[in-house]
């Protein structure tokens, strides 16, 4: 079963050398998990109607994990 998380960050200036994700992450505002896509999607909804969001200066990424892998 995949599980969803929707993080809602805040976006790093533009003068950052490194925008690696893995090295150095944005803040996290907010982490919330969905059991499903829709869900996932009803709740990223939701985040993007916030104005700092719709201003441009925090954005809203939702993440599977969780998935399993097929074997061959």
């Amino acid at each position: 079963m995949t599980r969803f998380l929707v993080v809602l960050t805040d976006v790093r200036p533009v003068e950052g050398i490194n925008r690696n994700e893995r090295v150095a992450p944005e803040r996290r505002r907010q982490v919330v998990g969905a059991s499903s896509r829709e869900a996932a999607d009803r709740i990223a909804g939701a985040f993007m109607a916030l104005g700092m969001v719709r201003a441009g200066r925090q954005r809203v990424k939702v993440i599977a994990v969780g998935r399993r892998h097929s074997r061959d």
